[in-house]
C-alpha cells in the first residue's frame, strides 16, 4: 500500500510536540524498526506468501515466507532490511527462486545483500525474496497486551493456539517488512500445517485444504490449511488460529451486496456462538450507516474464537469474550448501556474501518485507530438505543482517562503514546461532533473519511486536515490540546441577566473549541468574552448539559441567575 506525504508530515512541527521527555532513551534497534531507512524505502511490499508449521509440543515453528516486492525508486543501496525477531533464525534467502543471497542477522534485523543483483533491479521492477526460518518464537504471557504465540488448551485439554502481535510486531513470528506504513497491495496467503486432529484458520477466504500428509519425518499425519486475502492487510493482522474448530455461516445484504459471514468456534461452543454472534448483523447494519460500506467485501467477514480476549485481525477477528455482553461481563462506561451488546464484536469490528481500512503510518498516531473505534461503541449504542444513550455511554467512559502523557507518541521509534488514545480521543471526537451540531454532516464526514482514505496509509495531520476542511472549522487548537497536551480544559462562565461571560483555563494558549448548545454557538478562548443570549436558551447552559457533550470541566463562577 502506497504512502503519500509521509516523510513531510511525520516531521512537521505540530507533531514534534508529542515527543517523550528527555529521560526516554531509544536505541538503534528502535529506529531500525520504527523508521523507513535507506534499506526499506526503495522497495514496496506487494504480496506475502507465508507458510508455517508450529510444533505444539516443543512450541517451535518452521516457516517460509515469500515476499513479492516492487522497486519504487532507483537506489545505489544494495541492502534490503528484513525484520525477524530473535530467537527466530533465518536459514536462507533466495531471490526470484534462483539466486541464493548472503545476509547477516543481528538482533531483530536481517540485512539481505543484493550487491550482485541490484544492478538488474530498476525502478518499477518486481522481485521475489523467499526466506526460510525456524526457531522458538516469543510466547505471549498476557495476550493481547503483550505479544507472541499463545499456546493454550481448551477445556477438554486439546491444543488451542494463536498469535497476537500488535505492538510487538509481525516479525515476532515471520520475516517481513515490519513497518505499519507498508501493507501488501495485493494481500497475502497463509498456509498452516497442523496435526490432522486440528483445524487452522487464517485471514480472508480458504483457498484449499490438503489432508493426511506426512511432514518433517513425523509419524503424525498433518493437514495444510491455506487462506488468503486479495485486499491490502497490515502485517500484524495476519495470524493463524489452531484448535478443534467447527464452522457455521451466514450472509449480510449490505451496501455492496452480499457479504459472506463465517464463524469458527470450538466445537462445544457452537450453540452459544450461534446465539451471541447474531449481533454481527446488527453491528454491520449500524456501522455501514455511520462509516460506509464494510471495507473488505471480497475477503468476507470472519469471527474466530480465540485463546485470548480479542484483536482486530482483518477479516479474521479474534473473539474471546466468553459469549457474554459487555467487556467480559462488565460495562466499561458504568452506565449500563455497555451491557446491551458484546464489546469484542462491536469494538474489534469497528477496527475494520479504523485501523484496517484507514491505517496510520506510525503507531505514534494510533489514536486514529483507537479513538474512532472507541467512539464506534457510542455510535452503535446511539443507533439502537437513541442519542441520549450514546451521549451517556461516551461520557461514562471518561472515568477511564488517565491524562498521563500525550496521546500522540514519538515518531520513528515504534512507540505508542498514552492509552488515552481510546477514551480521551473518543470524547474529543464526541466534542467535535457536538460543535458541528449536525448529525447528518458528522455521519457524512465519517463516510467520506473512509472513502477518501480507502485502503490507505495516513498520518494524524491528514486526518486533522480532513476534519477541518470537511467541517469548515479550524480544530487545530482542539487537536493540540487533546492529542498533544495532557490537561482537561476548564470552561469558566458566569450569567448576569441575558449576558453570558466565559473563558477557557487549564489549557494551551491556542485552545479555542467552539461550544454549541440549543443551536447557539459561542467561541471561547483563554480571554474573557461576553455575549447576549435569550433567557430560555441560557437556562440550558448548565454544567451537566455542557459536560455531557464536551470533554471539559465546567465551572460556574457566579450566581447571578437571570
Amino acid at each position: 500500500m502506497k504512502v503519500f506525504a509521509i516523510l513531510f508530515l511525520i516531521f512537521c512541527s505540530l507533531q514534534s510536540k508529542a515527543q517523550l521527555s528527555s529521560k526516554t532513551i531509544f536505541t538503534k534497534a528502535d529506529t531500525l524498526r520504527g523508521s523507513l531507512n535507506e534499506n526499506r524505502d526503495w522497495w514496496d511490499v506487494l504480496h506475502y506468501d507465508i507458510e508455517v508449521a508450529p510444533n505444539i509440543i516443543t512450541k517451535k515453528i518452521i516457516g517460509k515466507t515469500t515476499i513479492k516486492a516492487l522497486v519504487i525508486k532507483n537506489s545505489n543501496n544494495s541492502i534490503a532490511q528484513i525484520d525477524l525477531q530473535q530467537p527466530l533464525v533465518l536459514d536462507s534467502v533466495t531471490l526470484n527462486n534462483s539466486a541464493e543471497l548472503k545476509f547477516t542477522q543481528k538482533d531483530n534485523v536481517c540485512l539481505i545483500n543484493l550487491e550482485n543483483e541490484a544492478k538488474r533491479l530498476k525502478q518499477n521492477d518486481t522481485f521475489y525474496l523467499t526466506l526460510k526460518y525456524h526457531g522458538q518464537p516469543q510466547i505471549a504471557n498476557n495476550p493481547p497486551w503483550d505479544g507472541g504465540w499463545i499456546w493454550k488448551k481448551d477445556k477438554l485439554g486439546r491444543p488451542f493456539v494463536s498469535v497476537a502481535c500488535q505492538g510487538l510486531g509481525a516479525s515476532s513470528w515471520y520475516p517481513c517488512k515490519d513497518h505499519q506504513s507498508d501493507e501488501p497491495d495485493y494481500g497475502m496467503s497463509l498456509s498452516v500445517i497442523v496435526p490432522d486432529t486440528l483445524v487452522a484458520i487464517g485471514n480472508g477466504v480458504e483457498s484449499y485444504t490438503t489432508y493426511n500428509i506426512k511432514y518433517d519425518n513425523s509419524p503424525t499425519k498433518f493437514n495444510i490449511y491455506k487462506w488468503g486475502t486479495v485486499e491490502p492487510i497490515n502485517s500484524y493482522n495476519i495470524v493463524p488460529y489452531i484448535g478443534k474448530y467447527v464452522n457455521f455461516t451466514d450472509t449480510f445484504m449490505g451496501i455492496k451486496g452480499k457479504l459472506d459471514l463465517n464463524f469458527w468456534v470450538l466445537d462445544y461452543n457452537k450453540e452459544k456462538a450461534q446465539q451471541q454472534f447474531s449481533q454481527v448483523k446488527q453491528m454491520l447494519r449500524a456501522f455501514e450507516h455511520w462509516f460506509g460500506a464494510y471495507p473488505f467485501y471480497e475477503d468476507g467477514y470472519k469471527l474466530v474464537e480465540s485463546p485470548h480476549l480479542g484483536m482486530e485481525h482483518q477479516s479474521n477477528i479474534a473473539y474471546g469474550n466468553k459469549f457474554n455482553n459487555g467487556y467480559l461481563g462488565r460495562d466499561l462506561s458504568g452506565t449500563g448501556w455497555g451491557l446491551k451488546w458484546d464489546f469484542i464484536i462491536i469494538h474489534e469490528s469497528g477496527h475494520e474501518w479504523f485501523a484496517n481500512n484507514i491505517t496510520t503510518a506510525d503507531i505514534a498516531d494510533m489514536w486514529v485507530h483507537e479513538g474512532f473505534t472507541c467512539y464506534s461503541e457510542t455510535l452503535f449504542t446511539e443507533y439502537y438505543y437513541g442519542k441520549e444513550a450514546g451521549n451517556e455511554y461516551c461520557k461514562g467512559l471518561r472515568k477511564n482517562i488517565r491524562n498521563d502523557k500525550p496521546i500522540i507518541g514519538p515518531y520513528g521509534v515504534n512507540k505508542e503514546g498514552s492509552g488515552d488514545m481510546y477514551y480521551k480521543a473518543a470524547n474529543m471526537i464526541h466534542s467535535i461532533r457536538h460543535t458541528i451540531n449536525d448529525d447528518e454532516k458528522f455521519r457524512k464526514m465519517l463516510v467520506e473519511m473512509n472513502t477518501k482514505f480507502y485502503h490507505s496509509i495516513v498520518t494524524t495531520q491528514q486526518i486533522e486536515n480532513f476534519i477541518n476542511e470537511f467541517t469548515g472549522y479550524n480544530f487545530n487548537g482542539t487537536f493540540n490540546q487533546y492529542l498533544r497536551a495532557t490537561t482537561i480544559p476548564s470552561l469558566e462562565y458566569e450569567i448576569n441577566g441575558r449576558k453570558l461571560k466565559f473563558r477557557y483555563t487549564n489549557c494551551i494558549d491556542e485552545f479555542d473549541l467552539p461550544i454549541t448548545f440549543q443551536n447557539k454557538t459561542i467561541y471561547p478562548t483563554t480571554q474573557w468574552k461576553t455575549t447576549r443570549i435569550k433567557r430560555k436558551i441560557l437556562k440550558q447552559f448548565t454544567k451537566d448539559n455542557i459536560e455531557l457533550n464536551y470533554l471539559l470541566q465546567v465551572n460556574k463562577i457566579a450566581a447571578n441567575e437571570p
